[in-house]
């Protein structure tokens, strides 16, 4: 069987030969650490490993993996055009204050690795609203590459499952407005405007995908990005949620389904528990990539709740990667009793971070493909 068989069967409840072994990309500062262990040549770890490129799957072939799962491809869905990325103020101690391409002033620290934190943003009012991010809001035709999908069923992997990836309904706007924003524009300030934005941006999207599908190009699975929980459950309420999102989660895989994609995965961190329910019972059906965390396994409580409709990809902590084999080997268990429930595919539950060990992941790889079910 090929991976695609295999991916597209698991999801399906029907049999395959073996698991596959899948993953999600890495850290670039692991791969530096490996190619400075002499593991991989450097050159995949200075030119980077953007998942589903050449290096990408060269990393697959020298690790023993079969595939990164976050294979997707889009229009242009953001803003069009970024703002300009630039420095506003450096300070003493080398900080930098930047605008991103969202509009939001950043504080980047040398040496810090992590997400940088939020300074202010430009998203205030309406005014900002209307002059500075509804005109790249709009859809337009140059956002699509009618050629490429034109010919995307030919050219497009044979082998690998590839999602058509649909956006964010409110993930991208936590990103221009910041979490503080985000709760400001909530409940303190315009309601009303914040409403406005999802819908604007979300009808933009909704375009986009519209516009790839009707090229003839046919996908495996489609896909969401959201990032709008944490370790303590979601970052607004979700009752209002579900009031300003539910709908769109519905209009897009509504057309996803006219089109035959009946996969549809959505990527959050932290944890979901609180907004499984709007995503569920508006057709998003699979979680991806299921963070472990400290709160442990999110996704046999999910499918206890909502039956065999809820699949999943992830949910392997890949911390255990970082420890010794015997944690390794206690994962693989997990994984093979997570299998055994059907609809499931393992896959370490987010990017391999600094400190994972190369042989320990040549291990988990190897072991997962002898997995049957």
């Amino acid at each position: 069987m090929t991976n695609r068989e295999r991916a597209i069967n698991l999801l399906h409840y029907k049999p395959v030969d073996r698991l596959p072994a899948v993953h999600f990309g890495y850290w670039s500062e692991l791969l530096t650490e490996w190619a400075e262990q002499g593991k991989i040549p450097k050159r995949l770890a200075e030119g980077g490993s953007r998942d589903g490129s050449t290096n990408d799957a060269e990393l697959d072939r020298i690790i023993g993996w079969d595939f990164n799962w976050n294979h997707t491809v889009s229009g242009r869905i953001g803003l069009m055009p970024g703002f300009e990325k630039k420095v506003l103020e450096v300070l003493e101690d080398g900080t930098q204050r930047v605008q991103s391409h969202s509009g939001i002033i950043e504080r980047i620290t040398p040496g810090v690795v992590s997400i940088p934190s939020e300074d202010d943003y430009l998203l205030k009012d309406r005014t900002a609203f209307e002059e500075l991010y509804k005109p790249k809001m709009q859809f337009k035709p140059e956002r699509i590459n009618l050629e490429y999908f034109k010919k995307f069923n030919e050219t497009r992997p044979q082998d690998i499952p590839v999602g058509l990836h649909l956006g964010s309904v409110l993930g991208d706007i936590r990103s221009m407005v910041s979490v503080l924003g985000m709760s400001y524009l909530l409940y303190d300030e315009d309601e009303e405007l914040f409403a406005d934005i999802v819908d604007t941006y979300a009808e933009m999207q909704y375009k986009c995908a519209e516009a790839v599908l009707e090229t003839g190009a046919k996908f495996d699975f489609a896909h969401f990005w959201e990032d709008i929980c944490f370790k303590n459950g979601p970052l607004l309420s979700p009752d209002v949620f579900a009031e300003l999102c539910a709908k769109h989660y519905k209009k897009r895989c509504d057309l996803c389904h006219r089109y035959g994609i009946d996969v549809i995965s959505l990527d959050c961190d932290g944890v979901t528990e609180l907004l499984l329910p709007t995503w569920f019972e508006n057709g998003v059906n699979t979680m991806f990539p299921i963070e472990v965390g400290v709160w442990g396994d999110q996704f046999e409580p999910a499918r206890k709740k909502f039956g065999t409709g809820m699949l999943g990809v992830g949910g392997m902590d890949k911390t255990a990667l970082r420890k010794d084999k015997a944690a390794v080997d206690a994962e693989i268990e997990r994984m093979r009793r997570l299998a055994n429930m059907g609809g499931f595919i393992p896959c370490p539950d987010h990017r391999l971070m600094p400190g994972t060990k190369f042989e320990l992941v040549q291990y988990y790889a190897e072991e997962i493909k002898k997995i049957r079910i």
